[in-house]
């Protein structure tokens, strides 16, 4: 860039920044600027023609009245008129003017259109430069059209200063993302790959940035860029700091263009090629070997780069997935930031480590962590840290811990963020379920689960318990001398009293030898929480007592004198006054085997994906969540609308 002379100083705009700088007040500001407006305007108009001194001058004040945040609604013809200049700091108020204030619908784009393709044709690096930065600052579709066939040929061309392939790359860059459509991908792109060699590593960071995008836009195109790209990288991690020390970061060789090559790496498979993949196995073992080395520097910046180039080479190794060795490395090496000083490091770690946990090479290296991250969960103040500490317990969760993993997670959630209560539910409800070799444990942990955070129980999950209690014969008694206990309680959560008035309802009569649970003591303890619920649980319990009949004939009149009350047949609620009239009714009337018959128990239910992982996947992202092993997939239920509307149907009318 050249150097801009003393004379270039504009005084008339340095008096007016101190003016406004010394006002006393919002109105004595509005005031001045509307006196300098009101000056610069005259000028434009005036019959006598300004300067190119002047123009920029006043161009000046008009873009720093706007970044004060008042409005301006001329100037910007001047402005186009500043880009036909020879001069430097003329040319470049121009453009900053447009940059900012010019928007991409405006009138004058095709002026300025002209203006930059005789900057970009005079092959000053300069103003070619200049012409550059203004197409990808404004960035329309209009501009893309006149110049997305340009700029590739200008970033290829081998007269091409390097400061103008950098910029010509990242303006390509920026046409990409804000009209890919446009943006042609022909026989430039070979020579575009071949950038990744050039001797100035500015360019080839900028091309690096290019490749990246185009390489998820087409891939087959650029599939040559990771030999190149494993080449540029080997060259950068096992030159000294001095090597490179334009471009070296508080001791850390080219931190960026590291990470951006290993971010390259990550849009492709593992290379074919043995020779190469041996010499990117080599890069990457010489980072974790650099990471575990004594810091050169105390400062931040030192610690910042060489983090930076560490996980993003540990999130290729796991997006690679094929080196066991580098996996168990990576995984060692992040169990040493979980409880480092800095929140970011710990945050980074457990949201690698969770993807870690999903790899059958690194998984039971995961798992040798789990006191620090139960640790975590207990004493770390960031919320959003323990919730990855939370993610991360559930990935790493299998058969040997899920007791351990489940009894820390209903722990937490007892003092957990409200915001993350519905989605722990969830994952302690998934396990359960997919570990449960006992189902009495299940049970317990479900139950335990609506009475810490009922209210953030949906649904989804008091359905599918219900429905793995249907299917399993050998844990029905249990669940109903549970569910009846639990009851017992002063205050019951009303999914509490849904699971029990389902389950007593079904598989009461299996406690029913008990005097302590005598079918008359079950009906009064589930009628004694009638008046305290909605209205959908009261007429789940009106179903609930219309089975009782069935199961305990003994218990009919007292049941009958119930559906017979005013507040029942007479119910303001259309729903619960009709079951009330029905049920009545069909006691009255109906026969012992046709009342068996039609009051039968519920048949089980077909086995298919289990409704809480369909909406803890929708809520959180399939990618994050580990998959539900087959040998686990045994009476799950089906989709999450199926399921819920099967379910709800069976629930309600019982």
């Amino acid at each position: 860039m050249p150097a801009v002379s003393k004379g270039d100083g504009m005084r008339g705009l340095a008096v007016f920044i101190s003016d406004i700088r010394n006002c006393k007040s919002k109105e004595a500001e509005v005031k001045r600027i509307n006196k300098e407006l009101a000056n610069i305007r005259s000028k434009f108009k005036g019959d006598k023609a300004l300067d190119g001194y002047s123009k920029k001058k006043y161009v000046c004040k008009l873009l720093f009245i706007f970044l004060l945040g008042h409005d301006i609604d001329f100037g910007h013809m001047e402005a186009v008129n500043l880009l036909s200049s020879n001069k430097y700091t003329e040319k470049q108020i121009g453009y900053l003017f447009i940059s900012v204030l010019v928007n991409s619908n405006s009138d004058l784009i095709r002026l300025i259109n002209n203006a930059i393709k005789n900057d970009l044709a005079c092959r000053n690096p300069t103003f070619m430069n200049l012409a550059l930065h203004c197409i990808a600052n404004v960035g329309s579709r209009e501009m893309a059209e006149a110049f997305a066939s340009e700029i590739p040929r200008i970033l290829v061309a081998g007269d091409t200063m390097d400061s103008v392939k950098q910029s010509a790359a990242l303006c390509l860059l920026r046409l990409n993302r804000t009209s890919p459509d446009l943006v042609p991908l022909g026989e430039w792109t070979a020579r575009v790959v071949h950038l990744l060699n050039d001797q100035h590593l500015g360019v080839v960071t900028a091309a690096t940035s290019l490749i990246t995008t185009l390489a998820h836009k087409s891939p087959d195109d650029f599939k040559t860029s990771v030999s190149l790209a494993v080449a540029r990288l080997s060259r950068i991690v096992t030159s000294a700091s001095i090597d490179l020390q334009d471009y070296t970061y508080y001791f850390v060789a080219a931190p960026w263009l590291s990470v951006k090559l290993l971010r390259l790496l990550q849009s492709y498979p593992p290379p074919e090629d043995a020779s190469l993949r041996s010499r990117l196995t080599e890069c990457l073992e010489t980072i974790l070997n650099k990471a575990q080395e004594p810091p050169k520097s105390k400062k931040v910046q030192h610690s910042n780069a060489k983090n930076a180039v560490l996980f993003e080479t540990i999130t290729l190794i796991i997006h690679h997935d094929s080196e066991p060795n580098l996996l168990v490395r990576a995984c060692n090496q992040l169990g040493q930031f979980l409880q480092h000083r800095e929140t970011n490091l710990r945050y980074l770690a457990l949201e690698s480590m969770c993807t870690l946990a999903s790899s059958e090479f690194s998984h039971e290296a995961v798992k040798t962590h789990i006191e620090t991250v139960i640790n975590a969960l207990k004493t770390e103040r960031d919320v959003s840290v323990r919730q990855r500490a939370v993610d991360l317990l559930y990935a790493m969760c299998d058969r040997s811990n899920s007791k351990q993993i489940v009894a820390e997670m209903l722990g937490y959630l007892e003092r957990a963020d409200y915001s993350i209560r519905e989605e722990i539910v969830l994952k302690v409800a998934i396990l359960a379920e997919k570990y449960a070799v006992d189902y009495t444990w299940y049970v317990d942990t479900i139950l335990n689960l609506i009475r810490i955070a009922g209210d953030y129980v949906s649904e989804e999950v008091w359905y599918r318990v219900i429905q793995i209690v249907i299917n399993r014969d050998d844990v029905q008694g249990y669940a109903a001398k549970t569910v009846f206990e639990a009851l017992q309680a002063p205050a019951c959560h009303e999914n509490l009293v849904k699971v029990g008035g389902y389950i007593l309802g079904e598989f009461g009569n299996l406690i029913a030898g008990d005097p302590r649970s005598s079918p008359m003591v079950q009906f009064n303890l589930l009628h004694s929480k009638f008046h305290l619920c909605s209205v959908p649980t009261r007429a789940l319990l009106l179903s609930a007592y219309i089975k009782f009949i069935n199961l305990f004939p003994e218990v009919k009149g007292t049941i009958q004198d119930v559906l017979r009350s005013d507040s029942q047949l007479r119910n303001a609620d259309v729903e619960l006054q009709q079951r009330a009239v029905e049920y009545l009714r069909l006691s009255c009337i109906a026969s012992t085997d046709i009342l068996a018959t039609v009051l039968e128990e519920m048949p089980p239910f077909p086995e298919r994906e289990s409704s809480i992982l369909a909406k803890l996947k929708k809520k959180k992202g399939s990618s994050k969540l580990p998959d539900m092993d087959d040998s686990r997939r045994t009476f799950n239920g089906s989709t999450e609308h199926t399921e819920d509307t099967e379910v709800a149907h069976k629930v309600s009318h019982g």
